[in-house]
């Protein structure tokens, strides 16, 4: 039986943005985004694990603690975001490359940073919301968790 691995992209919105003194807070409940809830549930529904992969750490565990606020994104190289050579030594840290299928939620981006860090690896990505506006991938999403039936891409 293969094991299933979602990477949940980070997002934009972030709890500080409504509670400037949050403090340090997990991953999972960092991000705040519709988008990014969403995709959460698709994750903790149908994964055998998920991680995030936040443009300034990478690839992090849900429980991961993120200590402040931060403004960092594939979409803008000037932002500095995680290199793939971190991300391909995360991969091995976190034992990662032990998975048969990666479903990727994100945009082109995410999913391309994604698609370099596995490169080495004989490894299934699937990215079914990669080419759809923001809508339609959380409608997509949301149609999944409602039918039970994870994304057959």
């Amino acid at each position: 039986m293969s094991r299933t691995l979602v990477i949940v992209a980070c997002g934009a919105r972030k709890i500080w943005d409504d509670n400037p003194n949050a403090g340090p807070t997990p991953a999972k409940d960092a991000y705040t985004g519709a988008p990014f809830k969403v995709n959460r549930r698709y994750a903790e529904t149908f994964s055998d694990k998920w991680v995030i992969l936040s443009a300034k750490y990478g690839f992090i565990n849900p429980a991961f603690i993120i200590p402040e606020n931060y403004n960092v994104t594939f979409k803008k190289p000037s932002t500095n975001p995680v290199s793939i050579d971190a991300l391909k030594k995360q991969i091995i840290e976190m034992g990662l490359d032990k998975y048969d299928k990666i479903v990727v939620l994100g945009g082109k981006e995410y999913v391309n940073a994604v698609t370099k860090a596995f490169e080495e690896y004989n490894v299934k990505i699937e990215a079914p919301l990669k080419d759809l506006p923001l809508g339609k991938a959380m409608k997509k999403v949301k149609e999944a968790l409602s039918t039970g039936k994870p994304f057959d891409c």
